[in-house]
Protein backbone atom coordinates (compact mmCIF):
# COMPACT_ATOMS: atom_id res chain seq x y z
CA UNK A 1 0.00 0.00 0.00
CA UNK A 2 2.54 2.42 0.63
CA UNK A 3 6.82 2.23 -0.68
CA UNK A 4 9.39 4.79 -0.60
CA UNK A 5 11.86 3.96 -3.20
CA UNK A 6 15.62 5.72 -2.44
CA UNK A 7 13.37 8.87 -1.02
CA UNK A 8 16.30 11.35 -0.34
CA UNK A 9 16.12 15.23 0.84
CA UNK A 10 18.35 17.68 1.42
CA UNK A 11 18.91 21.09 2.68
CA UNK A 12 21.81 22.75 1.11
CA UNK A 13 24.47 20.93 2.51
CA UNK A 14 22.33 18.41 5.09
CA UNK A 15 20.99 15.35 3.72
CA UNK A 16 18.35 15.17 5.72
CA UNK A 17 16.71 12.20 4.65
CA UNK A 18 19.46 9.62 2.52
CA UNK A 19 17.88 7.15 -0.20
CA UNK A 20 15.25 6.02 2.67
CA UNK A 21 13.92 2.90 1.60
CA UNK A 22 11.03 0.85 3.11
CA UNK A 23 7.32 -0.10 2.65
CA UNK A 24 3.84 -1.24 4.65
CA UNK A 25 1.62 -2.71 3.48
CA UNK A 26 -2.48 -2.81 3.91
CA UNK A 27 -3.77 -3.75 7.46
CA UNK A 28 -0.34 -3.41 8.18
CA UNK A 29 1.18 -0.66 11.30
CA UNK A 30 4.96 0.35 10.94
CA UNK A 31 6.87 2.32 13.86
CA UNK A 32 8.96 5.27 12.39
CA UNK A 33 11.80 5.61 15.13
CA UNK A 34 14.82 7.68 15.18
CA UNK A 35 16.68 10.09 17.41
CA UNK A 36 16.08 13.73 17.47
CA UNK A 37 17.34 15.24 13.79
CA UNK A 38 17.23 11.72 12.29
CA UNK A 39 15.16 12.59 9.07
CA UNK A 40 11.54 11.59 10.60
CA UNK A 41 9.40 14.34 9.66
CA UNK A 42 10.91 14.89 6.79
CA UNK A 43 9.89 11.69 5.72
CA UNK A 44 6.53 12.44 6.86
CA UNK A 45 6.55 15.61 5.33
CA UNK A 46 7.51 13.83 1.95
CA UNK A 47 5.16 10.54 2.54
CA UNK A 48 2.33 13.36 2.45
CA UNK A 49 3.20 15.05 -0.70
CA UNK A 50 3.90 18.49 1.48
CA UNK A 51 7.81 18.26 0.56
CA UNK A 52 8.80 17.07 -2.69
CA UNK A 53 11.93 14.45 -2.50
CA UNK A 54 15.47 15.47 -4.25
CA UNK A 55 15.34 12.28 -5.58
CA UNK A 56 13.24 8.49 -4.73
CA UNK A 57 9.55 8.26 -4.96
CA UNK A 58 7.00 7.79 -2.71
CA UNK A 59 4.21 4.92 -4.11
CA UNK A 60 0.78 4.66 -3.18
CA UNK A 61 -0.93 1.67 -4.00
CA UNK A 62 1.66 0.76 -6.81
CA UNK A 63 1.15 4.55 -7.94
CA UNK A 64 3.75 7.03 -7.89
CA UNK A 65 3.10 10.31 -5.78
CA UNK A 66 3.31 13.69 -8.28
CA UNK A 67 3.41 15.95 -5.38
CA UNK A 68 1.06 18.56 -3.18
CA UNK A 69 -1.46 18.83 -6.04
CA UNK A 70 -1.87 14.85 -6.14
CA UNK A 71 -5.42 13.23 -6.00
CA UNK A 72 -3.45 10.31 -4.33
CA UNK A 73 -3.16 12.28 -1.14
CA UNK A 74 -7.06 12.07 -0.97
CA UNK A 75 -5.69 8.26 0.39
CA UNK A 76 -3.78 9.52 3.18
CA UNK A 77 -4.63 10.94 6.42
CA UNK A 78 -2.20 12.98 8.50
CA UNK A 79 -2.36 13.36 12.53
CA UNK A 80 0.24 16.17 13.40
CA UNK A 81 1.72 16.51 16.47
CA UNK A 82 0.45 20.17 17.01
CA UNK A 83 -3.83 20.00 17.44
CA UNK A 84 -5.28 21.50 14.18
CA UNK A 85 -8.25 22.21 15.78
CA UNK A 86 -10.33 25.66 16.46
CA UNK A 87 -10.98 26.04 20.15
CA UNK A 88 -14.27 28.06 19.70
CA UNK A 89 -16.03 25.77 18.03
CA UNK A 90 -17.41 22.46 19.07
CA UNK A 91 -16.20 18.79 18.36
CA UNK A 92 -18.88 18.14 15.93
CA UNK A 93 -18.55 21.86 14.40
CA UNK A 94 -14.70 21.22 13.72
CA UNK A 95 -15.09 17.80 11.61
CA UNK A 96 -17.82 19.45 9.84
CA UNK A 97 -15.38 22.19 9.15
CA UNK A 98 -12.21 19.66 7.80
CA UNK A 99 -15.08 17.44 6.32
CA UNK A 100 -15.77 20.70 4.03
CA UNK A 101 -12.15 20.63 3.52
CA UNK A 102 -11.94 16.83 2.31
CA UNK A 103 -14.98 18.23 -0.18
CA UNK A 104 -17.41 16.09 1.31
CA UNK A 105 -20.95 16.59 0.19
CA UNK A 106 -23.67 17.12 3.17
CA UNK A 107 -24.49 13.63 3.53
CA UNK A 108 -21.12 12.31 3.23
CA UNK A 109 -20.37 14.83 5.69
CA UNK A 110 -22.72 13.78 8.56
CA UNK A 111 -22.07 10.38 8.04
CA UNK A 112 -18.60 10.70 8.68
CA UNK A 113 -18.41 13.03 11.31
CA UNK A 114 -21.01 10.62 13.03
CA UNK A 115 -18.48 7.58 12.66
CA UNK A 116 -15.27 9.43 13.46
CA UNK A 117 -16.94 10.45 16.88
CA UNK A 118 -17.63 6.96 17.49
CA UNK A 119 -14.56 5.38 16.76
CA UNK A 120 -12.85 7.74 18.56
CA UNK A 121 -15.57 7.93 21.92
CA UNK A 122 -16.63 11.60 21.63
CA UNK A 123 -20.26 11.24 20.56
CA UNK A 124 -21.14 12.57 23.80
CA UNK A 125 -19.41 15.34 23.08
CA UNK A 126 -20.38 16.41 20.14
CA UNK A 127 -21.41 19.54 21.06
CA UNK A 128 -19.36 20.76 23.23
CA UNK A 129 -16.73 23.48 22.62
CA UNK A 130 -13.58 21.76 22.28
CA UNK A 131 -11.58 24.77 24.57
CA UNK A 132 -13.64 22.87 27.36
CA UNK A 133 -12.02 19.41 26.31
CA UNK A 134 -8.84 17.89 28.20
CA UNK A 135 -5.81 17.35 26.45
CA UNK A 136 -6.25 13.42 25.48
CA UNK A 137 -9.56 14.63 24.10
CA UNK A 138 -8.66 16.76 22.07
CA UNK A 139 -5.98 14.45 20.88
CA UNK A 140 -8.70 11.61 20.09
CA UNK A 141 -10.49 14.40 18.05
CA UNK A 142 -7.10 15.38 15.98
CA UNK A 143 -7.30 12.22 14.96
CA UNK A 144 -10.84 11.67 14.00
CA UNK A 145 -10.16 14.97 11.89
CA UNK A 146 -7.75 12.68 10.01
CA UNK A 147 -10.27 10.14 9.21
CA UNK A 148 -12.98 11.77 7.30
CA UNK A 149 -12.73 10.76 4.23
CA UNK A 150 -11.76 7.01 4.88
CA UNK A 151 -7.62 7.27 4.19
CA UNK A 152 -5.93 4.18 3.31
CA UNK A 153 -3.07 4.91 4.35
CA UNK A 154 -2.91 7.23 8.18
CA UNK A 155 0.54 8.97 9.06
CA UNK A 156 0.55 9.43 12.91
CA UNK A 157 2.98 12.10 14.03
CA UNK A 158 3.49 11.32 18.17
CA UNK A 159 0.15 11.53 18.49
CA UNK A 160 0.19 10.22 22.24
CA UNK A 161 2.31 13.24 23.22
CA UNK A 162 1.09 14.98 26.71
CA UNK A 163 -1.66 12.68 27.38
CA UNK A 164 -3.68 10.86 30.03
CA UNK A 165 -2.76 7.04 30.29
CA UNK A 166 -7.13 6.65 30.08
CA UNK A 167 -6.85 9.23 26.49
CA UNK A 168 -3.04 6.76 25.74
CA UNK A 169 -5.12 3.59 25.61
CA UNK A 170 -8.05 5.25 24.29
CA UNK A 171 -5.87 5.58 21.04
CA UNK A 172 -4.32 2.75 21.08
CA UNK A 173 -8.13 1.11 20.75
CA UNK A 174 -8.70 3.57 17.93
CA UNK A 175 -5.39 2.68 16.04
CA UNK A 176 -6.09 -1.05 16.62
CA UNK A 177 -9.57 -1.11 15.07
CA UNK A 178 -8.19 0.84 11.95
CA UNK A 179 -5.82 -2.16 11.53
CA UNK A 180 -8.32 -4.71 11.57
CA UNK A 181 -10.50 -2.38 9.01
CA UNK A 182 -7.42 -2.37 6.78
CA UNK A 183 -5.87 0.77 7.05
CA UNK A 184 -2.12 1.00 6.84
CA UNK A 185 -0.41 3.15 9.73
CA UNK A 186 2.70 4.77 9.92
CA UNK A 187 3.41 5.62 13.61
CA UNK A 188 5.76 8.32 14.80
CA UNK A 189 6.79 7.98 18.41
CA UNK A 190 9.36 8.34 20.96
CA UNK A 191 7.55 6.12 23.38
CA UNK A 192 9.81 2.91 22.68
CA UNK A 193 6.69 0.66 24.89
CA UNK A 194 3.99 2.16 22.48
CA UNK A 195 6.09 1.03 19.21
CA UNK A 196 6.60 -2.66 20.76
CA UNK A 197 2.81 -2.94 21.77
CA UNK A 198 1.28 -1.36 18.17
CA UNK A 199 3.38 -1.97 15.50
CA UNK A 200 3.85 -5.12 13.41
CA UNK A 201 7.20 -3.83 12.30
CA UNK A 202 9.85 -1.27 13.27
CA UNK A 203 11.85 1.21 10.88
CA UNK A 204 14.60 2.98 12.78
CA UNK A 205 16.46 6.03 10.87
CA UNK A 206 19.49 7.66 12.20
CA UNK A 207 21.68 10.33 10.34
CA UNK A 208 18.96 10.36 7.58
CA UNK A 209 19.50 7.02 6.84
CA UNK A 210 17.37 3.44 7.52
CA UNK A 211 19.79 1.35 9.99
CA UNK A 212 17.44 -1.23 10.81
CA UNK A 213 13.89 -2.45 9.55
CA UNK A 214 12.38 -5.54 11.03
CA UNK A 215 9.95 -7.08 13.84
CA UNK A 216 10.57 -6.30 17.40
CA UNK A 217 11.81 -9.41 18.24
CA UNK A 218 13.90 -9.58 15.20
CA UNK A 219 15.63 -6.06 16.09
CA UNK A 220 16.44 -7.64 19.41
CA UNK A 221 18.85 -9.60 17.84
CA UNK A 222 21.14 -7.13 16.64
CA UNK A 223 22.70 -6.78 19.73
CA UNK A 224 25.20 -9.15 21.14
CA UNK A 225 23.05 -9.38 24.76
CA UNK A 226 19.73 -10.64 23.71
CA UNK A 227 18.37 -12.05 26.54
CA UNK A 228 18.89 -11.31 30.30
CA UNK A 229 18.67 -14.38 32.90
CA UNK A 230 18.10 -12.81 36.48
CA UNK A 231 18.29 -15.04 39.56
CA UNK A 232 17.19 -14.80 43.15
CA UNK A 233 19.62 -16.34 45.59
CA UNK A 234 18.71 -17.74 49.16
CA UNK A 235 21.64 -18.40 50.25
CA UNK A 236 24.15 -16.10 48.48
CA UNK A 237 27.48 -15.16 50.40
CA UNK A 238 28.34 -11.26 51.40
CA UNK A 239 30.84 -11.19 48.38
CA UNK A 240 29.62 -13.29 45.67
CA UNK A 241 32.36 -14.18 43.10
CA UNK A 242 30.53 -15.08 40.03
CA UNK A 243 34.14 -14.61 37.67
CA UNK A 244 33.54 -18.37 36.67
CA UNK A 245 30.14 -17.46 35.10
CA UNK A 246 31.73 -14.96 32.33
CA UNK A 247 33.50 -18.23 31.29
CA UNK A 248 30.63 -19.80 29.74
CA UNK A 249 30.00 -20.01 26.65
CA UNK A 250 27.19 -17.37 25.22
CA UNK A 251 27.74 -15.39 28.21
CA UNK A 252 28.09 -11.47 27.63
CA UNK A 253 27.97 -9.60 31.15
CA UNK A 254 27.44 -10.31 34.40
CA UNK A 255 26.26 -7.80 36.90
CA UNK A 256 25.93 -8.79 40.90
CA UNK A 257 23.56 -7.13 43.74
CA UNK A 258 22.84 -8.14 47.09
CA UNK A 259 21.12 -11.66 46.35
CA UNK A 260 20.79 -11.05 42.69
CA UNK A 261 22.62 -12.14 39.69
CA UNK A 262 21.89 -10.87 36.32
CA UNK A 263 23.62 -12.79 33.34
CA UNK A 264 23.28 -11.09 29.65
CA UNK A 265 23.32 -14.00 27.09
CA UNK A 266 22.63 -14.18 23.35
CA UNK A 267 20.77 -17.26 23.03
CA UNK A 268 18.28 -17.92 26.58
CA UNK A 269 17.48 -21.52 25.21
CA UNK A 270 21.75 -23.01 24.87
CA UNK A 271 23.03 -20.99 27.84
CA UNK A 272 20.51 -21.10 30.79
CA UNK A 273 21.00 -24.59 31.80
CA UNK A 274 24.87 -24.03 32.06
CA UNK A 275 23.97 -20.87 33.81
CA UNK A 276 22.13 -22.34 36.41
CA UNK A 277 24.24 -25.75 37.02
CA UNK A 278 26.72 -23.07 37.68
CA UNK A 279 24.74 -21.92 40.51
CA UNK A 280 23.78 -25.60 41.73
CA UNK A 281 27.48 -26.63 41.40
CA UNK A 282 28.65 -24.24 44.04
CA UNK A 283 25.80 -25.10 46.23
CA UNK A 284 24.09 -21.67 45.61
CA UNK A 285 19.96 -22.56 45.83
CA UNK A 286 18.18 -19.78 43.83
CA UNK A 287 14.46 -19.40 44.60
CA UNK A 288 13.43 -17.19 41.36
CA UNK A 289 14.40 -17.03 37.94
CA UNK A 290 13.03 -14.85 35.18
CA UNK A 291 14.06 -14.49 31.58
CA UNK A 292 13.64 -11.21 29.24
CA UNK A 293 14.92 -10.55 26.00
CA UNK A 294 16.32 -7.20 24.76
CA UNK A 295 13.52 -4.11 25.07
CA UNK A 296 13.00 -2.06 22.25
CA UNK A 297 14.77 0.66 24.22
CA UNK A 298 17.91 -1.32 24.69
CA UNK A 299 17.90 -1.92 20.93
CA UNK A 300 17.65 1.47 19.97
CA UNK A 301 20.41 3.20 22.15
CA UNK A 302 22.68 0.16 21.03
CA UNK A 303 22.16 1.51 17.11
CA UNK A 304 21.82 4.87 17.79
CA UNK A 305 23.97 5.58 20.68
CA UNK A 306 23.07 7.14 23.75
CA UNK A 307 24.21 10.62 23.55
CA UNK A 308 21.61 12.93 23.49
CA UNK A 309 21.29 14.92 20.87
CA UNK A 310 19.67 18.38 19.68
Amino acid sequence: MLELHDLTRRFGALTAVDHVTFGAAAGEMVGLLGPNGAGKTTTVAMIAGLLPPDSGEVRIGGRRLGGDTDPLKSRIGLVTQDLALIDGLSAAENLQFFAALYDLDRQASKRAVAEALDLTGLTERARDKVKTFSGGMKRRLNLAAALLHGPDILLLDEPTVGVDPQSRNAIFENLETLKRRGTTILYTTHYMEEAERLCDRIVILDHGRVIADDTAQGLSKLVPAQNLITVALENAPDALLADGLHALSGVQRVETAPGVVRVAVTDLASTMPAVLQWFTNRGLKYQHVSTERASLETVFLALTGRALRD
